[in-house]
């Protein structure tokens, strides 16, 4: 696949070179910024959501082994999202166009498109490159472009360079993805000019001087209904408002191929911070794209024999009984001097929500499920939008970290 999508970015780029005149796209004081978001319904049920997530993890490894990854206004700004069950999302205005963006830590390049073209302003300029992302769920092929961004209601990103799609697959519910991973993912993406990076929205956000921190905040709430605007990005800083707990931050790891996202190191045990480990000490990633939490196949494994829980046709996620819930311990998630509980309820997947992902209404249906490959690879874990959905969360560019803290919603029986 990813031979044939070269091809036809030669080809394409072959056309864009042959005439720079016709461009490829078609011309239709100091406080953190927020922008809410909410989570999106993805129809195609959990058993395809499992593929979708194993397969991202695949090709995030995949990614890595390569050497690809394929006037002032506030300090702090944020940003709404929207809780729409599978993944979240967030309106951003390109251009002079409004799009549904998927919120994602791991990546790094933001484009649009998917659902219909961008008309383009009298700003918008071309770059004269292409861009090809490959996703597990998709990929992107699309033409690299210089336009206004703005997030929220206050956040406009002076000449912000992003994708504007030709052709994409995988992103049928979305207009797009707004990276905001670490900017080496970007690298290898551009054609012809493979070696350069593409600075992310937060990246240009500090160095216009429209936030004062280079870093982003995540609050992330489980739900029982979807569309709800429940989330929030906050570009620049935190948000005091959404944690309870001290932040406790942890270095990236220096593991690879972790090391190249918002990776980190974590213990898992069962039952109590000194109970049956799950996951010995190794390192994986936190990411916001994965929907689920998945575990090395030695470790879930492991934790499929201590919940009792058995594999559901129907969804492809592992099933309790009520028997079983009740007795389901919780899971204590050691990262750096810190331990995170992450409880029974926390476990489950929203039965409120069971239908919209071929279940059983009632059922009781686990989110964490096996990642795919055995542990030892380097990349052994994800901490995906259901585990961050407990803890407040933030990515520190400029000291490479990452902060969690404890927020109302990580002892809430909401599930």
């Amino acid at each position: 696949m990813l031979a044939g999508l070269r091809l036809l970015s030669a080809l394409v780029l072959a056309v864009a070179l042959s005439s720079q005149a016709d461009a490829l796209f078609v011309r239709r004081d100091a406080a953190p910024i927020t922008l809410p978001f909410a989570r999106r319904v993805n129809a195609t049920g959990a058993a395809k959501l499992l593929k979708i997530d194993q397969a991202r993890a695949k090709a995030l490894k995949s990614r890595a082994k390569a050497g690809t990854p394929n006037s002032r206004l506030t300090a702090i700004s944020n940003v709404p999202a929207s809780n729409q069950a599978v993944d979240y999302t967030t309106t951003v205005t390109v251009g002079s166009q409004q799009f549904e963006l998927l919120i994602d830590t791991g990546s790094s390049n933001t484009w649009v498109g998917s659902r219909g073209g961008f008309a383009g302003t009298d700003n918008t300029q071309d770059t004269g490159n292409l861009v090809e992302v490959v996703y597990g769920s998709g990929f992107v092929l699309g033409e690299q472009v210089i336009d206004d961004i703005t997030l929220g209601d206050g956040l406009t990103i002076k000449n912000q360079s992003f994708g504007v799609a030709l052709l994409s697959q995988g992103f049928d519910d979305v207009d797009g993805i707004i990276g905001i991973g670490p900017v080496d993912l970007t690298a290898d993406t551009l054609i012809p000019d493979e070696d350069a990076t593409v600075p992310t929205v937060t990246d240009n956000a500090f160095s216009q001087g429209l936030i004062d921190a280079h870093e982003i905040g995540i609050s992330f709430q489980p739900t029982t209904s979807v569309g709800n605007l429940n989330g929030e990005l906050t570009f620049g800083g935190t948000d005091p408002s959404k944690f309870t707990g001290p932040l406790n931050f942890v270095p990236i790891t220096s593991t690879s191929p972790a090391n190249e996202f918002v990776g980190i190191d974590q213990t898992i045990t069962y039952g109590s911070a000194d109970g049956t480990t799950v996951l010995p000490a190794t390192s994986g990633i936190t990411d916001t794209g994965t929907t689920l939490t998945l575990l090395a196949t030695d470790a879930f494994t492991v934790y499929q024999n201590l919940t009792g829980a058995v594999p559901d046709d129907n969804t492809g996620l592992l099933r309790l009984t009520p028997d079983q819930f009740a007795n389901l311990q919780s899971l204590f998630f050691t990262i750096g001097d810190n331990t995170f509980e992450f409880t029974p309820n926390a476990q489950i997947w929203p039965r409120a929500l069971n239908t919209l992902i071929g279940g059983t209404p009632d059922f009781v249906y686990l989110i964490v499920n096996d990642l795919g490959s055995l542990s030892g690879e380097g990349l052994d874990f994800i901490d995906g939008m259901t585990f961050l959905e407990r803890f407040y969360y933030v990515f520190d560019i400029a000291n490479s970290q990452v902060g969690f803290a404890t927020t109302p919603f990580t002892d809430a029986l909401t599930n």
